[in-house]
């Protein structure tokens, strides 16, 4: 029955040196090591998500050119080319021709440029916004993958002295100095540690890929962040209070300015509707060689609308309507930016102070600890179940540790996100 329940552990073995095997046989990809800050210079200078944004304010800045253009004026000509005045003959063919200017009214062309001045601050602002995104994912990337990779280092190192261990047991058991149950309980100890390091390094190359996208480095490199930030005993969430971050975020968080912002533009934009209301007019000459009051006849005109009928009472209301509607978007921003603050910063606060509870001793001595067993173990002096389970129990504490303090430093840059703010992890 124990040999039966090993097989599927050992296919899964199998399946996880095949696919070493290949990753081998396909070349060693090319390693990159960068910093937080090396990481952040390539994404601001290779990010497509960006520089696609960075179109839209150029964009936004034609428009404004466009609204402090005048309109151009019309001109239109007019020959006569057939008669049948005999009086005349057909060598007196009229000839006419007018030019007339469009004059707008009640301040549009102003409300039109205020409008595009207000779109450029909007595409600006989604920028930014864009930006301190996408710069939280990265940073977040850049430590999944830093502690990943130290988890990753337990995994390999305990898989290597397993693989070791079973070598000498088999040997061993040949001999008849070992049960073939002690062989096969280190077999699955083995097999179990290689399928979740295996499930391990899938999450690695998930993240990885990401990175990789936000940087735009090639798929075939490595990336391998340099990390050397301690915050071990460091109360730093502590020196700063939540008064301060909530004034920060009120002050620096872009999409915030942006739900400001289309307030005004909504409000401008009911001005500019109210003005659209009153008829714009055009004042033309005309000229015409053989008028009906004589030769050489020159007249001028004005022409404009009569608003009877429509006097852009439905673009009015609507324009009404989204003032409120942004007023409430602005609203329900500004309550979403308090409650994730305060549940943040609360958090972070409760990660400072468990983190900083621990002895920063304790990994290293449990690293040595975990040495001074197997030398036992190889020794004889303590058995197979009390080796595994020193084993089992360095593992899962190492791993807690590294998810504690990526959890501490991903609350962290939670903060910086929320308030718009670099306080932390510079």
């Amino acid at each position: 029955m124990f040999k039966i329940a090993i097989r599927p552990l050992i296919l899964v073995s199998f399946c996880v040196i095949f696919t070493i095997f290949r990753a081998c046989a396909q070349g060693a990809p090319d390693t990159l090591k960068v910093s937080i800050a090396q990481a952040e210079d390539l994404f601001l200078k290779n990010n497509l998500k960006i520089i696609i944004q960075r179109y839209n304010i150029d964009n936004a800045g034609a428009q404004l050119i466009t609204a402090r253009l005048f309109p151009n004026p019309d001109f239109s000509f007019n020959n006569g080319i057939h008669t049948n005045d005999v009086m005349q003959g057909p060598a007196f063919k009229d000839q006419s021709f007018s030019i007339s200017q469009l004059f707008t009214t009640a301040g549009k062309r102003n409300k039109n440029i205020q409008l595009a001045k207000i779109g450029v601050d909007q595409a600006k602002y989604q920028f930014f916004d864009l930006l301190r995104t996408l710069k939280f994912t990265l940073r977040n990337d850049f430590y999944n993958i830093y502690f990943q990779e130290q988890s990753a280092k337990v995994y390999n190192d305990e898989i290597s002295s397993l693989a070791k261990t079973l070598t000498v047991f088999k040997e061993q058991y040949i001999k008849g100095n070992v049960a073939e149950k002690e062989v096969l309980r280190i077999q699955s100890q083995l097999y179990t540690l290689q399928a979740e390091y295996n499930n391990l390094l899938v999450g690695i190359d998930t993240v990885q890929s990401e990175f990789k996208m936000l940087v735009k480095v090639s798929p075939d490199t490595y990336i391998q962040p340099v990390y050397n930030y301690d915050l071990d005993g460091k109360s730093i969430v502590e020196m700063v209070s939540y008064q301060a971050m909530l004034d920060s975020a009120y002050s620096n968080r872009y999409d915030l300015r942006l739900a400001k912002i289309n307030v005004d533009y909504n409000n401008m934009n009911l001005q500019l509707q109210k003005a659209a209301a009153v008829p714009d007019f055009s004042l033309s000459v005309n000229y015409d060689k053989y008028g009906g009051y004589g030769t050489n006849f020159i007249g001028a005109g004005v022409e404009f609308n009569l608003p009877f009928f429509n006097r852009n009472q439905g673009n009015i209301k609507q324009a009404r309507i989204a003032i409120d509607q942004s007023k409430v978007q602005l609203q329900s921003q500004q309550d979403q930016l308090q409650s994730d603050l305060a549940t943040e910063y609360r958090g972070a606060l409760r990660l400072e102070k468990l983190y900083n509870s621990f002895d920063p001793r304790f990994k290293q001595n449990f690293t040595h600890l975990i040495q001074e067993v197997f030398k036992n173990y190889e020794k004889r002096n303590i058995g197979l179940l009390e080796f595994l389970d020193f084993y089992d129990s360095y593992k899962t504490n190492t791993l807690q540790l590294n998810a504690l303090e990526l959890n501490r430093i991903v609350t962290l840059e939670q903060l910086n996100y929320v308030t718009g703010t670099p306080f932390f992890n510079n």
